[in-house]
């Protein structure tokens, strides 16, 4: 298989050198369809409304959000004006902070005439590195899974869960939690992936297992609360789940449901693994469980769900009358249940002292 499909951009610049283009994930995966993004307020839509949504993938678009305000209005104003709109969409995921303020700061010093180029130049290249860095992350989780089959004598196919989604539908590219699968697939291990639900959006059923198909690699989909079940009849050999913010000290913020993943890992000894990039360690935060934020979403998204009806339309529907619901997006699982963090320099400890072994730098700049 050609590893390089894997490279499918889920937002590109447009041929007028202005417009942005991205997949509505919204709509998978009954149909697909591309959007032009032309100003702020749609980039805004975009990530508010989860068009497009993973950490890696909001903080890109994040960027390109900030160009077209400049293209608008490069004034300082403005600059404030987009960063706060910008960041007020996902109150989560640390890679859209990351972005806006890498774009601040490169903008803000220069004239005005050379803001809004300066801006879409920058956004390409953090596009072109998340990419790079993906494929990175895919080598290093790709070692782990041929360990693992390896383990098991070659015996038989390697059973991975995953939950929400973390491919490249998550990403620019590649994807952070599933390159790895990818590449081992593509290189000839056999593996089996069970695909949590991911409820309530359903990013596994929808997006995931749409990513496995159009893979080709073999998978299940199958109920958020049937994961423990498969894991205490060993049919489960090892985890990987991707992350919207990791804090200093190793704890990592992901799904609403990867907490209770990461305790049936840990009772039944099964390798629990996080995939992530650099741009979502969140240095400032020392106590991920105390002091991430958890965004609360609308109860719509647990009372609703999107299907196809027998006649074969696409249709919303009602499952949940009359009483109300509550949201989390996401939880914090605690480091000392993570086997390891798979980064794009390697793989560390879920700890201080795991993540400052692989970003010195990084960690002595904050």
């Amino acid at each position: 298989m050609d590893e390089s499909r894997f490279t499918h951009r889920t937002v590109w610049l447009e041929a007028d050198g202005r417009t942005v283009g991205i997949l509505d994930q919204t709509r998978l995966p009954f149909e697909t369809v591309d959007v032009r993004l032309t100003s702020l307020a749609d980039a805004e839509t975009a990530i508010r409304d989860m068009l497009v949504r993973g950490a890696p993938l909001i903080g890109a678009v994040g960027a390109y959000g900030m160009a077209l305000a400049l293209a608008e209005d490069p004034s300082d104003a403005m600059i404030a004006t987009a960063y706060d709109r910008l960041f007020a969409t996902r109150p989560t995921a640390i890679n859209l902070r990351w972005a806006l303020d890498d774009l601040r700061e490169r903008v803000a010093p220069l004239p005005e005439a050379a803001r809004a180029d300066a801006a879409y130049a920058r956004a390409r290249e953090i596009s072109d590195e998340d990419v790079a860095i993906n494929r990175a992350i895919g080598e290093n989780a790709f070692r782990l899974i041929e360990a693992r089959y390896e383990a098991i004598g070659r015996s038989r196919p390697v059973e991975i869960l995953t939950h929400c989604n973390a491919g490249f539908l998550a990403t620019v590219g590649w994807g952070t939690a599933l390159a790895g699968i990818f590449l081992a697939h593509a290189r000839g291990i056999p593996l089996h992936v069970w695909v949590d639900e991911t409820r309530p959006r359903s990013q596994g059923a929808y997006l995931t297992a749409w990513e496995m198909r159009w893979a080709g690699v073999p998978h299940t989909v199958i109920a958020d609360n049937a994961g423990g079940h498969l894991m205490q009849h060993g049919r489960v050999d090892m985890c990987i789940v991707g992350t919207d913010r990791v804090a200093a000290n190793g704890d990592v913020c992901n799904k609403i449901g990867t907490y209770l993943k990461a305790l049936a890992a840990h009772d039944n000894g099964v390798p629990f693994y996080v995939a992530l990039p650099y741009p979502t360690i969140d240095w400032r935060i020392a106590d991920g469980v105390r002091d991430i934020p958890i965004e609360e979403r609308s109860a719509t998204e647990v009372t609703v769900v999107r299907g196809r009806l027998p006649d074969g339309g696409i249709a919303d529907v009602t499952v949940i009358e009359d009483s109300p619901a509550a949201n989390p997006a996401f939880d914090v699982t605690p480091g000392r249940l993570v086997t390891g963090l798979i980064t794009e320099r390697g793989v560390c400890a879920a700890s201080a002292e795991g993540l400052r072994g692989l970003y010195p730098e990084r960690a002595a700049a904050e």
